[in-house]
C-alpha cells in the first residue's frame, strides 16, 4: 500500500502549500515509485477506456438483471437456494473474458476499484443501518387504518432525509407491516412505502441518498438540495400520499379485516432498544465526518485511492454494528423477527451488480465516443445547451436499473462537473440530475438498495409482494405520470 499527499478535494496527488513543497514532492515521487514496484497494475489505474468497449460487454449486467426479474417467477426454489451462485456466475462471465482480452492487471485493478471504492463502503453502511435500525422495536399494536398508514409513510419520508433511506426504511417497515397484519391486502402498502420512504424521502440532504452524498463530496453545498428540490419533493411525496390514502381506503372499506389480529393489544406503545437511536446518530456523524474532514492523505490500493476519512468512517461503522449487536437485548431482535437473510440477499446480488456494471459505467463515461453515446447525446440541445428535461429522464431511467450513485456522477460530469457553475447558472440542470437519480430509483426493485431490503423483509413476514415486472407495473402506473407532470412544471 502506498501513501501520497494531496490537496483536499483534488483528484490527483499534489503538493500542499508552497512551504516544504520540494520535500513533499520528493516523498510523493518516492511513494509513487514504490507503489509501481509493489503493484505493477498501478500503471493501468487510470481506468477502463470505455470508448474501446463494445456493447456486448453489457450482457453480463443484463443477464443478472434478467435473472433477478425472471428466476423468482420461473424457478423460485432454485433461485431461493442459489441466487448467490447465479450472481457469482454472471460476475465471472464478465471478469474472466475481460482478463483474457485486456490482461489480468486491468481486470484486477477494475475489480479492486469496484470492491474497495464502491461496494465495501456501500455494504458496510447498509449493514450498520440495517443492524442499528433492527435493534429498535416499536412495541404495542398500531392498527393499520388508512389514516395511520398514511401518517407512517409521511413520518418515514421526513426521517429519510436525516437518517438515510436505508435507516428510515429499516426503522419503519417492520412496525408498518405489523400494524397491517390483520388486513386482507397489504402489498400495496409496502409498494408505496418503497416509493415514499425508500426513495423520494431521501432527496433533501446529502444524508438521504448516496447520489446526493457524492455531490456533496464533489463540492455541492449541504443545503443546496433542500433549497432547490424542495418543491419537487413536496409535490411528489404529497401526491403519493394522497393516491395511497385513496387506494388504501378503498381496500379497507371493500375487504375489511381478518377475523383475528395476530398482534394482540397487550403492550403499551413505546420503544425497546432505544439506545440504538444514539448509535444512529453516530452513524450520521461518521458519514458527515467523511465528507467534511479532508486531511491531505490518500492511500493507494492497487490503483484505487482510499482516503483516511473513508477508512475511519468504515471502521467506525463496523464498531457501531458490533456495539449494537452486543447491547441490544435478544428479546428486541426476537420481537422484530430480526434476520440476516434480507441483508445477505442484498449483499450477494449487489456484489454481482457492482461487478457487472463496471463496463457499463465505463461506456457511459466515454460520452458520445462510447457504445452508449446516444444516451449522452440526448441530454444536449442542438444549440449546445444542456436540456434539463432530458437530464432528468436520462439520469432517472438509468438509475432505475443501474446503481444511482455512479449514474449521478456520470451526468454530473457530463454537465461539466464544476459544482459552483452547476449550483448557480446551471442550477436547473443539477436539480434535474439530482431529482432524477433519487426519485426514479423507485422505478424498479434494483433502483435503490433499500427497495430490495424492504421487499425481502416483507416477504419474510408473509406479504405477497409483486414480482419484478409486477412492481414495475405499479411504478409505471403511479410514478411515471407524476414524473411527466414534474417535467413540464420544473424542467422544461
Amino acid at each position: 500500500m502506498a501513501v501520497c499527499w494531496r490537496q483536499a478535494r483534488h483528484p490527483s496527488c499534489a503538493a500542499p502549500p508552497d512551504h516544504g513543497r520540494k520535500t513533499v514532492l520528493r516523498r510523493s515521487r518516492r511513494a509513487g515509485a514504490l507503489a509501481l514496484l509493489l503493484w505493477p497494475g498501478l500503471a493501468l489505474a487510470s481506468g477502463i477506456d470505455g470508448s474501446r468497449l463494445s456493447a456486448i460487454w453489457s450482457l453480463p449486467f443484463a443477464g443478472i438483471l434478467l435473472s433477478i426479474a425472471l428466476c423468482p417467477l420461473l424457478t423460485p426454489v432454485f433461485w431461493h437456494r442459489h441466487f448467490g451462485k447465479v450472481a457469482a456466475a454472471w460476475s465471472l462471465a464478465f471478469l474472466l473474458p475481460f482478463a483474457a482480452l485486456y490482461g489480468a492487471d486491468t481486470a484486477g485493478t477494475s475489480l479492486v476499484h469496484a470492491l474497495v471504492a464502491e461496494y465495501v463502503p456501500f455494504i458496510i453502511l447498509l449493514i450498520a443501518l440495517f443492524t442499528v435500525a433492527g435493534g429498535i422495536f416499536i412495541r404495542g399494536n398500531l392498527h393499520g387504518s388508512p389514516g395511520l398508514n398514511t401518517a407512517m409513510l409521511a413520518i418515514g419520508a421526513v426521517l429519510a432525509s436525516f437518517m438515510g433511506t436505508t435507516g428510515a426504511s429499516m426503522l419503519m417497515i417492520r412496525p408498518l407491516i405489523r400494524a397491517n397484519d390483520n388486513r386482507v391486502r397489504t402489498a400495496h402498502t409496502v409498494v408505496f412505502f418503497i416509493f415514499v420512504v425508500s426513495n423520494a424521502g431521501g432527496s433533501l440532504t446529502p444524508l438521504g441518498d448516496p447520489p446526493l452524498f457524492l455531490g456533496f463530496l464533489k463540492g455541492v453545498d449541504f443545503f443546496w438540495t433542500v433549497r432547490h428540490i424542495f418543491p419537487e419533493t413536496l409535490f411528489l411525496i404529497g401526491a403519493l400520499l394522497v393516491i395511497f390514502f385513496v387506494l388504501d381506503r378503498w381496500h379497507y372499506q371493500r375487504e375489511g379485516l381478518l377475523p383475528f389480529d395476530p398482534t394482540p393489544d397487550t403492550r403499551r406503545l413505546g420503544f425497546d432498544g432505544a439506545v440504538n437511536f444514539w448509535l444512529l446518530g453516530v452513524v450520521v456523524a461518521l458519514v458527515l465526518m467523511s465528507g467534511l474532514w479532508k486531511p491531505d492523505i490518500v492511500f493507494d490500493l492497487y490503483g484505487t485511492p482510499v482516503e483516511l476519512p473513508g477508512l475511519l468512517r468504515d471502521a467506525g461503522l463496523i464498531v457501531v454494528t458490533l456495539i449494537s449487536l452486543h447491547i441490544t437485548p435478544g428479546r428486541v431482535h426476537a420481537d422484530n423477527q430480526f434476520s440476516w437473510e434480507p441483508m445477505a440477499e442484498v449483499a450477494k446480488l449487489f456484489a454481482g451488480i457492482f461487478l457487472t456494471i463496471i463496463p457499463v459505467i465505463a461506456m457511459l463515461r466515454a460520452g458520445t465516443n462510447g457504445a452508449f453515446g446516444a444516451v449522452v447525446s440526448l441530454v444536449t440541445r442542438p444549440d449546445g445547451q444542456p436540456d434539463p428535461a432530458m437530464y432528468f429522464w436520462a439520469s432517472g431511467v438509468l438509475s432505475s436499473f443501474l446503481d444511482n450513485a455512479p449514474t449521478y456522477l456520470v451526468f454530473f460530469n457530463t454537465a461539466g462537473g464544476d459544482p459552483q457553475l452547476l449550483m448557480t447558472q446551471m442550477a436547473t440542470t443539477l436539480a434535474a440530475i439530482s431529482a432524477g437519480s433519487v426519485f426514479m430509483g423507485a422505478n424498479s426493485y434494483i433502483g435503490n438498495a433499500p427497495n430490495m431490503m424492504v421487499k425481502a423483509i416483507a416477504e419474510q413476514r408473509g406479504v405477497r409482494m409483486p414480482s419484478f415486472f409486477g412492481y414495475m407495473a405499479w411504478s409505471a402506473a403511479v410514478l411515471i405520470p407524476l414524473f411527466v407532470v414534474m417535467t413540464f412544471i420544473w424542467y422544461r
